[in-house]
């Protein structure tokens, strides 16, 4: 072994945090040995759990998420906005922040689904608008609607609340490490950072990021080859999806090993800009009048409908129940949920990185506000143009629709349609293999730094291993699921994001007691008693119970 090779692992046995590295590890490599031991076990295993998680705590997701909204909404015009997290400047300017924040936060799933999803509710409406008839005129409004609600400001929150409570406490105290327990400072404590509770949420953090990121690797490497399939006719047994993943591990490896200045934040540049040129290419092809209207009226309706869209239960009136609405609700509300939770600890570690010296308010208004800026108007134009397109028989997604076809396929159906096709579906092809790279590499750069117990730079050895992990985490998931379906994908998203719900819940109560503590309370006097006598009692009052009152007047 050479003095160089010797180096570097010595580096990686010096940094790693053995009992994280080493769980964490075991419960993601297990589960990858499982599957070639047994892939019928996997899956039903998956699809047990996933059941249960489901009747348990679906409540609880649609809760915790809509209170993390309103929270951030609150530190974005609140006076603890101006808290600012760390007393240095910002590393990186902020268009190369927010660019950083979309493409490494959800932009993989925002490619996926923007020409498939509101086709599903134009067929079958959310139950909440019991009025609106599948396949009407009406149903495309409500379509977008029920889109850019999935994908505006709850999804993006989770990340969020989670970037700023790692990244204020990593920052802003002494001896506090880069991690995800570190969100939990002021409820664990400081000194007990390594201790037992502060290990497992570690653990956790490792297995839903890795499963959470490779459920969207997952979607997006499905579509790259059910692209090549559509387009070229190349057909992809499991062996070939392997080797399509294998080759994307090495393109996002290659790109994190580059680091965040030279990897990273490149391609996010290059994402944004391929993605905003594809975005209003489509507005402009498409049904450019009909798009402003539609966008206009669903983001109208999202705002008004808000809160009930948020907490939508399907329990029905008088609490008689309805089993069809809350399927609905849990296939689609509760999953993109449990799928931004578990993307929670990764996203919200990488934002945390990339955040500091940037006040609370910059980064909860990137966060929520400038991201939504940009998935709104992706969401109305390539998810309205196909609505619109299948509505007006420009395009049939019925295959899709009826699930004879998967998800995936829509974005070529939707293309091929347009004038020069061909060359929308290279540049969406580009798009999706540039923003699974991106996902892929500030994921995995996350999960070596909670192997490390919060070292900013983990050595190469470290961030090669995970990202090895990942590819044949994805793998798997593609071949359980299979081209044509997403069933698994989602399943492994709620399992790995459903535990996320509670530490998110957490980190927001622990920025709630810091910050009411050092930078004073918004609701309460600082000296307000919540249980109990107020230290001046009645007895002690001067005048006595019904004393004298003294009154301006004198």
């Amino acid at each position: 072994m050479s003095g160089a090779e010797k180096g570097m692992v010595d580096e990686f046995r010096e940094e790693i945090d053995t009992t994280v590295f080493l769980f964490g590890a075991l419960l993601t490599v297990g589960v990858i040995a499982a599957f070639f031991i047994s892939p019928s076990t996997v899956e039903k295993g998956i699809s047990s759990l996933n059941d249960q998680l489901l009747g348990a705590f679906n409540w609880a997701l649609l809760l915790i998420v809509f209170l993390i909204v309103v929270f951030l909404l609150f530190l974005i015009v609140g006076p603890w906005g101006s808290i600012r997290m760390g007393d240095e400047s910002p590393e990186y300017s902020f268009l190369s922040f927010f660019a950083m924040l979309y493409s490494a936060g959800f932009a993989a799933g925002v490619v996926f689904w923007g020409p498939t999803e509101a086709l599903f509710y134009y067929a079958n409406p959310s139950p909440l608008f019991e009025g609106v008839e599948g396949g009407s005129a009406e149903a495309m409004t409500i379509a977008v609607q029920q889109t850019l609600f999935h994908w505006a400001l709850p999804q993006l929150a989770v990340f969020t609340i989670m970037g700023i409570a790692i990244g204020y406490f990593a920052y802003n105290y002494e001896n506090v490490p880069l991690r995800v327990s570190s969100a939990l400072t002021p409820i664990i404590g400081a000194d007990n950072l390594d201790g037992p509770f502060a290990k497992v949420v570690d653990i956790l953090a490792v297995f839903a990021t890795i499963g959470g990121v490779a459920t969207s690797l997952g979607f997006i490497g499905s579509q790259f080859v059910t692209g090549l399939e559509y387009q070229w006719n190349i057909s992809m047994g499991n062996i070939g999806i392997l080797l399509v993943v294998t080759m994307m591990t090495l393109l996002f490896t290659t790109s994190m090993v580059l680091g965040v200045n030279k990897g990273i934040r490149r391609l996010s540049n290059f994402n944004m800009v391929l993605f905003v040129i594809l975005m209003f290419a489509t507005f402009i092809v498409g049904p450019t009048l009909f798009l402003i209207l539609l966008g206009t009226q669903a983001f109208g309706g999202m705002i008004s409908d808000f809160v009930s869209m948020s907490l939508f239960t399907g329990a029905g009136p008088m609490g008689a129940g309805n089993s069809e609405a809350t399927s609905w609700m849990n296939a689609w509300t509760v999953f993109y949920w449990a799928w931004a939770l578990s993307w929670s600890p990764f996203a919200g570690l990488f934002i945390a990185r990339i955040s500091k010296g940037r006040t609370v308010r910059e980064v909860a208004f990137t966060g929520i506000v400038a991201t939504s800026a940009a998935t709104i108007p992706w969401f109305t134009f390539v998810g309205g143009t196909s609505v619109w397109a299948h509505h007006n028989g420009v395009a049939d997604f019925g295959a899709v629709i009826a699930g004879e076809a998967g998800a995936e396929v829509s974005g070529f159906i939707l293309f091929e349609a347009f004038p020069m096709g061909t060359v929308f579906m290279l540049a969406f092809m580009i798009l999706v293999t540039t923003f699974f790279v991106t996902s892929a590499d500030s994921s995995t750069l996350a999960v070596s730094m909670m192997t490390t117990g919060g070292k900013a730079r983990p050595s190469t050895i470290n961030r090669i291993f995970w990202g090895v992990v990942l590819g044949m985490t994805a793998a798997i998931l593609m071949i359980l699921g299979g081209t044509g379906s997403a069933n698994t994908l989602q399943q492994a998203a709620i399992i790995t994001g459903t535990p996320f719900a509670f530490i998110c819940f957490l980190s927001m109560l622990a920025l709630i007691k810091d910050f009411g503590s050092n930078y004073g309370r918004v609701l309460l006097q600082d000296e307000t008693v919540l249980v109990g006598s107020s230290t001046a009692t009645e007895s002690e009052s001067p005048a006595g119970p019904g004393g004298p009152v003294e009154s301006d007047d004198d």
